[in-house]
């Protein structure tokens, strides 16, 4: 919890409180560093876009890493801050579960990640999604917070996905978590 509340905090402040706000292009386990103190630092703003406050999107050309990108950047629409609020989700649901989103090995028709998880935590098995190295030490509540931050996250709508600000406060456990909306899924109550 202390590297996911960490690396949202970064995230808010890159697109809320910096001067100018930078969208980072390319959320990742790997652009996580991790100090002595396990505490998270942001790295690797090689395709970052600094973007001016009078300015609400930008189109980019899509580049980034396969597995994280946001359904709009790939469809070649203008980008949002919700495209790192995306990599967010994906590489939380991946601390979670100690797996990786996209794994070539696997076949494709059988498991797609984001559908994995969503049918887990949509089905109330958060134990099942976690990985069972941390499982025996996890936070239950914790755990489920951030599952369901992760499901908002990487809904396909980027208007239903949740600012950091909000996000950060879920984690935190100061605000109520609203369920992710999913197309497949009309049970829910959508963001």
């Amino acid at each position: 919890m202390k590297i996911a509340l960490g690396t949202a905090r970064g995230l808010l402040y890159l697109h809320e409180e910096f001067r100018d706000q930078i969208i980072h292009c390319d959320v990742k386990p790997e652009n996580i560093l991790l100090d002595s103190d396990f505490s998270p630092k942001i790295a690797d703003f090689g395709l970052a876009k600094l973007v001016g406050r009078d300015f609400s999107r930008v189109l980019t050309t899509t580049t980034g890493t396969e597995g994280y990108l946001a359904p709009e950047w790939i469809s070649g629409l203008p980008i949002t801050p919700k495209v790192d609020v995306y990599s967010f989700g994906m590489t939380l649901l991946e601390i979670i579960s100690g797996r990786r989103n996209l794994d070539l090995k696997v076949e494709e028709s059988r498991f797609y990640f984001p559908t994995w998880t969503s049918s887990q935590i949509q089905r109330g098995n958060i134990v099942g999604v976690l990985d069972v190295r941390i499982a025996s030490e996890a936070n239950i509540e914790e755990v489920k917070r951030a599952a369901v931050v992760g499901e908002l996250c990487i809904q396909d709508d980027e208007d239903r996905r949740p600012s950091m600000g909000e996000l950060v406060k879920i984690l935190e456990g100061t605000m109520k978590a609203p369920v992710p909306c999913h197309k497949f899924r009309d049970l829910y109550r959508c963001w």
